[in-house]
């Protein structure tokens, strides 16, 4: 009698680890969907930026908006699903991309090589140069080899870091490159930032009394980063960017926030930043 009621609790019990393992496979399934990449919600496209860096991702009245946002929402529209933006701190993104935060990361993260050993990296979405910008009435640094044992602001992890230690030992770090150019006004408290020409000219625009100093030093590839367990949303997402491109969509939303196209760059002779 013993003998049967432990025979019947051990089938009792397989049973239950079967049906755990049903729904769990279940789960995975419907997170996969027919595409055969995953979400990490259901139905929706969720992509990351860092929120605080306009014109690419900010908030305004209460509503992350940007021409980062903008393309995200058009990719998601492109492959039938929900748009769903959401923030995370530039310098903590990739981690959030690799623990399954998010789908993507579309926040004017510049494609390297040592970036892409942590993510995959879709075609370029837009190409940018790499600018110094001090105060307007900064008229001691006119280049690159000026800033030798200048104060440099620089966003944390991002592809500024690396170019602003080799010119000098004083390194400032923010979270938004908008901060830094403010900061660049307030006596004593930086010489230089180096940021993306763009971001910089928009600072301009909106009356930042900063400038910019000679040329971009090169031109990096903003890509759309992606979980590396993940390569078919890859493949989706270059798809849906050559379908915008090609139906006028990416071309509308650049020339809506910049006044241009962004991908319409002659690169011949130009070092891009790897």
């Amino acid at each position: 009698m013993k003998k049967i009621k432990m025979m019947i609790l051990l089938l009792a019990a397989s049973v239950l680890v079967l049906a755990a393992c049903g729904n769990e496979d279940e789960k995975t399934s419907e997170n996969t969907g027919d595409q055969g990449y995953k979400l990490v919600n259901e139905g929706k496209f969720t992509f990351a930026a860092s929120g605080v860096y306009k014109p690419f991702s900010f908030e305004e009245d209460g509503k992350l908006t940007g021409f980062d946002i903008e393309i995200g929402n058009a990719l998601a529209e492109k492959m039938g699903l929900e748009a769903n933006p959401v923030t995370n701190p530039f310098e903590t993104i990739l981690q959030g991309l690799v623990g399954n935060k998010f789908d993507a990361i579309i926040g004017s993260m510049a494609y390297t090589k040592e970036r892409a050993k942590q993510a995959d990296f879709t075609e370029p979405y837009y190409y940018s140069g790499g600018m110094i910008f001090v105060a307007k009435d900064n008229d001691e640094i006119t280049s690159p080899e000026d800033l030798d044992g200048k104060k440099i602001g620089v966003v944390a992890q991002s592809t500024y870091e690396e170019p602003a230690k080799e010119l000098s030992d004083d390194i400032q770090y923010y979270s938004s490159d908008v901060v830094a150019l403010k900061d660049l006004t307030v006596k004593g408290r930086l010489d230089a930032v180096i940021t993306a020409d763009i971001v910089g000219y928009e600072a301009i625009d909106n009356g930042f009394e900063v400038k910019e100093v000679d040329k971009p030093m090169w031109v990096e590839q903003p890509s759309i980063a992606v979980n590396k367990e993940n390569p078919e949303l890859t493949k989706a997402l270059d798809q849906a960017l050559q379908e915008m491109i090609d139906d006028g969509t990416y071309e509308k939303i650049s020339d809506k926030w910049f006044g241009r196209n962004l991908l319409d760059i002659d690169l011949e002779g130009v070092e891009l930043l790897e």
